[in-house]
């Protein structure tokens, strides 16, 4: 760093729920760490923070403007975002300067009584509000109902622990950075429950033109994590498909080679289409891009209008 910026606080935007405050002062803790400089946080509040209505009437994006339009002005000098609430569409000025490892990227159940998805009874109501989740769970043809919920963590577990619901589905990764994978009843099978993509990864953002800041993220990125996620994202892509689409998508890279699987479903559960595509971690977008046309030649793109 230079003498100018080296006393001077990063800030850091981050949404003001406990666990984007918890991935933050990750994220912020790595840097102070790697590059020896101070890092505050700035609670920057989005319009999904404020709106109580489903995230897929919302639309793409609602926890990530704020935090872009904070970075572009100069109130803040970098965004942690969840990877899975960005759109697909890079933002102007902006660029993603690190991806730090990957946490667990499955979901998760969490059931009263502690029982697992198989022990559930027929109309037993689990709470989940992504039609990626529902569509899976309803391709299981168990007679669960799927029960429309948003809120925190805390909100959604207490709503199993008051007996309203019988389980709720969540993302591992959350529970991971709270602490709380105590409370965990069964991690999901990603043959049974495929993630979303980039589920369980985080997107360190800054502005293009802020170098020096740049290079110091550039520490904290995780190679094998940045393609997987390249690869899950050019898949989202490439299928015009939004973050809350009924789309599964997860990549592995293991021995230098990324295997990617993909998952369309009709949200009633009714039909769905799996597929894999292979190749190597520099070739993740393309690998992503691939996988996407055998979905849609497969016909994934009647399943996805459907869901629209």
């Amino acid at each position: 760093m230079t003498g100018r910026t080296a006393g001077r606080p990063v800030r850091l935007g981050t949404r003001g729920s406990a666990l984007a405050v918890a991935q933050s002062r990750q994220v912020a803790e790595a840097l102070r760490a790697s590059s020896g400089r101070p890092v505050e946080l700035v609670e920057v509040v989005t319009t999904g923070d404020r709106s109580t209505a489903p995230v897929q009437r919302l639309g793409v994006g609602v926890f990530v403007s704020a935090l872009r339009d904070a970075l572009t002005g100069g109130e803040i000098d970098i965004a942690v975002h969840s990877y899975k609430d960005l759109p697909t569409e890079p933002a102007p000025g902006l660029v993603i300067a690190a991806v730090p490892e990957r946490a667990d990227p499955r979901d998760v159940l969490v059931a009263a009584d502690g029982v697992g998805l198989a022990k559930l009874p027929a109309g037993a109501r689990v709470g989940t509000g992504a039609p990626r989740r529902i569509a899976q769970l309803n391709a299981l043809d168990a007679g669960l109902t799927c029960v429309p919920i948003r809120g925190n963590v805390d909100t959604r577990i207490r709503k199993v622990e008051s007996g309203e619901l019988d389980a709720v589905v969540l993302a591992a990764a959350g529970l991971q950075r709270l602490g709380r994978l105590t409370e965990v009843t069964e991690f999901l099978d990603p043959d049974v429950v495929l993630p979303a993509p980039a589920q369980g990864a985080l997107a360190v953002e800054c502005r293009e033109s802020d170098t020096e800041l740049r290079a110091a993220l550039a520490v904290l990125d995780d190679p094998a994590t940045r393609a997987a996620v390249l690869a899950e994202r050019a898949l989202l892509a490439a299928l015009e498909a939004g973050c809350s689409a009924p789309v599964g998508g997860y990549a592995t890279v293991e021995d230098g080679v990324l295997s990617l699987r993909g998952a369309v479903a009709t949200v009633d559960g009714s039909t769905s289409i799996r597929r894999t595509g292979t190749g190597t971690p520099a070739d993740a977008e393309s690998v992503g891009r691939r996988l996407a046309a055998e979905l849609l030649d497969a016909g994934a793109d009647s399943l996805l209008e459907s869901a629209r």
